[in-house]
Protein backbone atom coordinates (compact mmCIF):
# COMPACT_ATOMS: atom_id res chain seq x y z
CA UNK A 1 0.00 0.00 0.00
CA UNK A 2 1.03 3.58 -1.08
CA UNK A 3 2.42 5.54 2.08
CA UNK A 4 0.44 9.36 2.00
CA UNK A 5 2.46 12.48 2.65
CA UNK A 6 0.49 14.38 5.77
CA UNK A 7 -0.12 17.47 3.31
CA UNK A 8 -1.95 15.54 1.21
CA UNK A 9 -4.56 13.54 3.08
CA UNK A 10 -4.86 16.82 4.70
CA UNK A 11 -5.74 18.15 1.49
CA UNK A 12 -7.79 15.40 0.91
CA UNK A 13 -9.70 15.87 4.21
CA UNK A 14 -10.34 19.63 3.74
CA UNK A 15 -11.31 19.33 0.80
CA UNK A 16 -13.97 16.39 1.40
CA UNK A 17 -14.88 17.05 4.59
CA UNK A 18 -17.77 19.49 4.00
CA UNK A 19 -21.79 18.52 3.85
CA UNK A 20 -22.21 20.04 0.32
CA UNK A 21 -18.68 18.71 -0.58
CA UNK A 22 -19.32 15.17 0.06
CA UNK A 23 -22.79 15.33 -1.16
CA UNK A 24 -21.36 16.07 -4.80
CA UNK A 25 -18.16 13.22 -4.10
CA UNK A 26 -21.15 10.78 -3.49
CA UNK A 27 -23.07 12.45 -6.72
CA UNK A 28 -20.17 12.71 -9.39
CA UNK A 29 -19.51 8.80 -7.79
CA UNK A 30 -22.94 7.68 -9.38
CA UNK A 31 -22.51 9.31 -13.17
CA UNK A 32 -20.55 12.30 -14.19
CA UNK A 33 -23.09 15.44 -14.11
CA UNK A 34 -22.85 19.38 -14.83
CA UNK A 35 -22.75 22.18 -12.43
CA UNK A 36 -25.95 22.90 -13.89
CA UNK A 37 -27.19 19.21 -12.96
CA UNK A 38 -25.63 19.21 -9.64
CA UNK A 39 -26.85 22.73 -8.48
CA UNK A 40 -30.82 21.36 -9.42
CA UNK A 41 -30.11 18.30 -7.51
CA UNK A 42 -28.69 20.15 -3.85
CA UNK A 43 -31.15 22.69 -4.62
CA UNK A 44 -28.24 25.53 -4.47
CA UNK A 45 -27.10 27.88 -6.97
CA UNK A 46 -24.83 27.29 -9.37
CA UNK A 47 -22.23 29.74 -8.44
CA UNK A 48 -21.65 28.32 -5.21
CA UNK A 49 -21.80 24.67 -6.71
CA UNK A 50 -18.81 25.70 -8.59
CA UNK A 51 -16.35 26.63 -5.66
CA UNK A 52 -17.38 23.53 -4.38
CA UNK A 53 -16.31 21.95 -7.10
CA UNK A 54 -13.40 23.90 -8.16
CA UNK A 55 -11.97 22.80 -3.92
CA UNK A 56 -12.51 19.37 -5.06
CA UNK A 57 -10.88 19.73 -8.00
CA UNK A 58 -7.69 21.62 -6.92
CA UNK A 59 -7.02 18.54 -4.16
CA UNK A 60 -7.65 16.21 -7.05
CA UNK A 61 -10.48 14.22 -5.65
CA UNK A 62 -12.48 15.25 -9.11
CA UNK A 63 -12.14 15.87 -12.85
CA UNK A 64 -13.51 17.83 -15.53
CA UNK A 65 -14.64 15.33 -18.69
CA UNK A 66 -15.97 17.32 -21.79
CA UNK A 67 -18.79 16.25 -23.20
CA UNK A 68 -19.18 18.37 -26.61
CA UNK A 69 -20.00 21.73 -25.09
CA UNK A 70 -20.60 20.23 -22.04
CA UNK A 71 -18.15 20.36 -19.01
CA UNK A 72 -18.99 17.41 -16.88
CA UNK A 73 -17.26 16.40 -13.47
CA UNK A 74 -16.63 13.09 -12.24
CA UNK A 75 -14.31 11.16 -9.47
CA UNK A 76 -10.50 11.34 -9.99
CA UNK A 77 -9.28 8.06 -11.54
CA UNK A 78 -6.10 8.95 -10.33
CA UNK A 79 -4.49 5.87 -8.47
CA UNK A 80 -4.08 7.50 -4.42
CA UNK A 81 -6.85 9.31 -4.93
CA UNK A 82 -9.78 7.63 -6.11
CA UNK A 83 -8.77 4.92 -3.78
CA UNK A 84 -8.86 7.58 -1.04
CA UNK A 85 -12.76 8.49 -2.61
CA UNK A 86 -14.00 5.40 -2.90
CA UNK A 87 -13.38 4.38 0.55
CA UNK A 88 -14.67 7.22 1.78
CA UNK A 89 -18.09 7.07 -0.36
CA UNK A 90 -17.91 3.38 1.16
CA UNK A 91 -18.34 4.34 4.98
CA UNK A 92 -21.32 6.49 3.78
CA UNK A 93 -25.20 5.11 4.54
CA UNK A 94 -26.96 4.81 1.17
CA UNK A 95 -30.13 4.77 3.51
CA UNK A 96 -29.38 8.41 4.79
CA UNK A 97 -32.66 10.70 3.45
CA UNK A 98 -30.28 13.72 1.82
CA UNK A 99 -28.19 11.50 -0.26
CA UNK A 100 -31.77 9.44 -1.32
CA UNK A 101 -32.84 12.21 -2.22
CA UNK A 102 -30.03 13.12 -4.50
CA UNK A 103 -29.77 10.12 -5.92
CA UNK A 104 -33.69 10.33 -6.55
CA UNK A 105 -33.37 13.54 -8.12
CA UNK A 106 -29.91 12.51 -9.99
CA UNK A 107 -32.23 9.84 -12.12
CA UNK A 108 -34.94 12.04 -12.62
CA UNK A 109 -32.84 14.39 -14.41
CA UNK A 110 -31.32 11.32 -16.52
CA UNK A 111 -34.55 10.14 -17.39
CA UNK A 112 -34.84 14.47 -18.79
CA UNK A 113 -38.36 14.67 -15.81
CA UNK A 114 -36.10 17.26 -13.82
CA UNK A 115 -35.29 19.31 -16.49
CA UNK A 116 -38.44 18.84 -18.20
CA UNK A 117 -40.22 20.18 -14.95
CA UNK A 118 -37.95 22.95 -13.41
CA UNK A 119 -35.50 24.27 -16.45
CA UNK A 120 -32.70 26.08 -14.77
CA UNK A 121 -32.67 30.16 -14.71
CA UNK A 122 -29.54 31.85 -14.12
CA UNK A 123 -28.16 35.59 -13.51
CA UNK A 124 -26.32 35.05 -17.23
CA UNK A 125 -29.57 33.72 -19.16
CA UNK A 126 -30.78 37.05 -17.70
CA UNK A 127 -28.23 39.14 -19.08
CA UNK A 128 -28.42 37.38 -22.23
CA UNK A 129 -32.14 37.95 -22.17
CA UNK A 130 -31.60 41.60 -21.42
CA UNK A 131 -29.38 42.18 -24.56
CA UNK A 132 -31.25 40.79 -27.07
CA UNK A 133 -34.43 42.43 -25.53
CA UNK A 134 -32.83 45.93 -25.41
CA UNK A 135 -31.27 46.38 -28.72
CA UNK A 136 -33.57 48.34 -31.19
CA UNK A 137 -33.07 45.15 -33.86
CA UNK A 138 -35.61 43.17 -32.13
CA UNK A 139 -38.46 44.91 -31.87
CA UNK A 140 -40.12 44.05 -34.87
CA UNK A 141 -39.32 40.92 -36.26
CA UNK A 142 -41.22 38.00 -37.96
CA UNK A 143 -39.49 34.95 -38.41
CA UNK A 144 -36.82 33.81 -35.48
CA UNK A 145 -34.23 31.28 -35.53
CA UNK A 146 -32.76 30.15 -32.04
CA UNK A 147 -29.94 28.01 -32.42
CA UNK A 148 -28.30 25.86 -29.07
CA UNK A 149 -31.08 26.31 -26.82
CA UNK A 150 -29.02 26.39 -23.93
CA UNK A 151 -30.69 28.69 -21.77
CA UNK A 152 -34.05 28.99 -20.76
CA UNK A 153 -34.22 32.70 -20.95
CA UNK A 154 -33.71 33.02 -24.57
CA UNK A 155 -35.88 30.22 -25.78
CA UNK A 156 -38.65 32.51 -24.14
CA UNK A 157 -36.99 35.74 -26.17
CA UNK A 158 -37.12 33.85 -28.89
CA UNK A 159 -40.63 32.38 -28.47
CA UNK A 160 -42.46 35.95 -27.56
CA UNK A 161 -40.26 38.13 -30.29
CA UNK A 162 -42.12 37.02 -33.63
CA UNK A 163 -45.09 35.56 -35.17
CA UNK A 164 -42.68 32.44 -36.41
CA UNK A 165 -40.49 30.70 -34.22
CA UNK A 166 -38.49 27.73 -34.44
CA UNK A 167 -34.86 26.35 -32.04
CA UNK A 168 -32.23 24.40 -33.25
CA UNK A 169 -31.21 21.98 -30.47
CA UNK A 170 -28.06 20.83 -30.06
CA UNK A 171 -28.67 17.42 -28.08
CA UNK A 172 -31.94 16.07 -26.51
CA UNK A 173 -31.32 17.67 -23.34
CA UNK A 174 -31.74 21.25 -24.98
CA UNK A 175 -34.57 19.79 -27.27
CA UNK A 176 -36.64 18.31 -24.05
CA UNK A 177 -35.67 21.70 -22.13
CA UNK A 178 -36.98 24.03 -25.22
CA UNK A 179 -40.29 21.93 -25.31
CA UNK A 180 -40.68 22.49 -21.77
CA UNK A 181 -39.73 25.85 -21.40
CA UNK A 182 -41.91 26.58 -24.71
CA UNK A 183 -44.99 24.86 -22.84
CA UNK A 184 -44.65 26.28 -19.63
CA UNK A 185 -44.41 29.49 -20.63
CA UNK A 186 -47.80 29.01 -23.32
CA UNK A 187 -45.99 30.45 -26.26
CA UNK A 188 -45.65 28.38 -29.78
CA UNK A 189 -42.07 27.05 -30.81
CA UNK A 190 -40.85 24.65 -33.73
CA UNK A 191 -38.27 22.27 -31.99
CA UNK A 192 -35.98 20.69 -34.18
CA UNK A 193 -33.29 18.44 -33.00
CA UNK A 194 -29.70 18.88 -34.94
CA UNK A 195 -29.02 16.49 -37.38
CA UNK A 196 -25.05 16.25 -36.91
CA UNK A 197 -22.15 17.27 -34.82
CA UNK A 198 -21.81 20.36 -37.13
CA UNK A 199 -24.73 22.59 -35.74
CA UNK A 200 -26.70 24.48 -38.89
CA UNK A 201 -24.84 22.49 -41.45
CA UNK A 202 -25.92 21.55 -44.88
CA UNK A 203 -29.33 19.24 -43.60
CA UNK A 204 -30.41 21.69 -40.52
CA UNK A 205 -30.26 24.56 -43.09
CA UNK A 206 -32.57 22.29 -45.44
CA UNK A 207 -35.01 21.30 -42.63
CA UNK A 208 -35.67 24.49 -41.70
CA UNK A 209 -36.79 25.79 -45.26
CA UNK A 210 -36.88 29.34 -44.80
CA UNK A 211 -34.86 32.14 -44.32
CA UNK A 212 -35.21 34.19 -40.66
CA UNK A 213 -35.57 37.94 -39.82
CA UNK A 214 -33.08 37.13 -36.75
CA UNK A 215 -30.97 34.16 -35.59
CA UNK A 216 -29.66 33.95 -32.03
CA UNK A 217 -26.93 31.79 -31.49
CA UNK A 218 -26.71 30.38 -28.17
CA UNK A 219 -23.46 28.87 -28.20
CA UNK A 220 -21.19 29.55 -26.01
CA UNK A 221 -17.77 28.16 -26.39
CA UNK A 222 -17.22 27.71 -29.39
CA UNK A 223 -14.14 27.47 -30.52
CA UNK A 224 -12.72 29.70 -33.79
CA UNK A 225 -12.67 26.81 -36.41
CA UNK A 226 -16.05 26.09 -35.94
CA UNK A 227 -17.52 29.74 -34.82
CA UNK A 228 -16.08 30.45 -38.57
CA UNK A 229 -18.38 28.14 -40.00
CA UNK A 230 -21.34 28.78 -37.80
CA UNK A 231 -20.98 32.43 -38.83
CA UNK A 232 -21.54 31.56 -41.92
CA UNK A 233 -24.20 29.06 -42.11
CA UNK A 234 -26.12 31.85 -39.80
CA UNK A 235 -25.56 34.36 -42.58
CA UNK A 236 -27.38 32.13 -45.00
CA UNK A 237 -30.21 31.74 -42.28
CA UNK A 238 -30.93 35.04 -42.24
CA UNK A 239 -32.89 36.91 -44.35
CA UNK A 240 -31.85 40.54 -46.92
CA UNK A 241 -32.35 42.61 -43.23
CA UNK A 242 -32.13 40.24 -40.74
CA UNK A 243 -29.86 40.32 -37.84
CA UNK A 244 -27.74 38.06 -36.08
CA UNK A 245 -27.42 38.27 -32.19
CA UNK A 246 -24.63 36.32 -30.80
CA UNK A 247 -22.73 34.68 -27.61
CA UNK A 248 -19.42 34.08 -27.11
CA UNK A 249 -17.28 33.64 -23.91
CA UNK A 250 -13.99 35.73 -24.15
CA UNK A 251 -11.91 32.68 -23.46
CA UNK A 252 -12.43 30.72 -26.15
CA UNK A 253 -11.81 33.38 -28.88
CA UNK A 254 -7.88 33.66 -27.13
CA UNK A 255 -5.28 30.95 -28.44
CA UNK A 256 -2.95 30.77 -25.23
CA UNK A 257 -0.33 29.18 -27.44
CA UNK A 258 -0.05 31.93 -29.99
CA UNK A 259 3.16 34.19 -29.08
CA UNK A 260 0.70 37.25 -30.21
CA UNK A 261 -3.14 37.16 -29.30
CA UNK A 262 -5.96 38.58 -31.31
CA UNK A 263 -8.27 41.08 -28.89
CA UNK A 264 -11.28 39.17 -28.54
CA UNK A 265 -13.42 41.91 -29.76
CA UNK A 266 -11.46 42.09 -33.19
CA UNK A 267 -11.06 38.77 -33.52
CA UNK A 268 -15.13 38.06 -33.38
CA UNK A 269 -15.37 41.27 -35.67
CA UNK A 270 -12.57 39.68 -37.84
CA UNK A 271 -14.81 36.14 -38.11
CA UNK A 272 -17.82 37.83 -38.59
CA UNK A 273 -16.47 39.97 -41.55
CA UNK A 274 -15.34 36.65 -43.08
CA UNK A 275 -18.57 35.30 -43.33
CA UNK A 276 -19.94 38.70 -44.99
CA UNK A 277 -21.29 40.10 -41.45
CA UNK A 278 -20.94 43.64 -39.91
CA UNK A 279 -20.61 43.97 -36.18
CA UNK A 280 -23.67 46.42 -35.20
CA UNK A 281 -23.60 46.52 -31.80
CA UNK A 282 -21.21 44.65 -28.69
CA UNK A 283 -21.29 44.55 -25.68
CA UNK A 284 -19.49 42.57 -22.64
CA UNK A 285 -21.57 40.92 -20.27
CA UNK A 286 -20.22 39.70 -17.04
CA UNK A 287 -22.45 37.33 -14.67
CA UNK A 288 -22.29 33.83 -12.97
CA UNK A 289 -18.25 34.30 -13.26
CA UNK A 290 -18.36 34.19 -16.78
CA UNK A 291 -17.25 36.47 -19.27
CA UNK A 292 -18.97 36.99 -22.68
CA UNK A 293 -19.09 39.24 -25.51
CA UNK A 294 -22.84 40.04 -27.12
CA UNK A 295 -23.08 40.98 -30.71
CA UNK A 296 -25.29 42.43 -32.98
CA UNK A 297 -24.53 41.52 -36.80
CA UNK A 298 -26.24 42.35 -39.94
CA UNK A 299 -25.20 41.02 -43.54
CA UNK A 300 -22.84 43.25 -44.85
CA UNK A 301 -24.55 44.17 -47.98
CA UNK A 302 -28.15 45.09 -45.97
CA UNK A 303 -26.38 47.43 -43.29
CA UNK A 304 -27.73 50.79 -44.23
CA UNK A 305 -25.72 52.88 -42.64
CA UNK A 306 -23.25 54.14 -39.60
CA UNK A 307 -20.35 52.00 -38.18
CA UNK A 308 -20.01 49.39 -35.30
CA UNK A 309 -20.28 50.93 -32.29
CA UNK A 310 -19.24 49.47 -28.64
CA UNK A 311 -21.55 49.53 -26.05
Amino acid sequence: MTALSHDLLVTWLRAAGEPTRLRLLALCGARELSVSDIAQIVGQSEPRVSRHLKILGEAGLIERVRQGQWVHYGLTRDGPAAGFVQGLLGQLDRADPLLARDRERAHAMQEGDLHAGAPAASRLGRALRGFVESAEAAASVGSVLLVGADHPELIETAAGMGTECAVLACSRRASQLAKATAERAGLHCRVLLAAGSEVLGPRDLARLERTFDAVLLDRLGTPDEALARLFAAARRALSPGGRLFLFQRYESLESPRARVVEHPLARLRRLLGEAGLTCERMSPIEADGQHVLAAVAAPSAARPRGTASAA
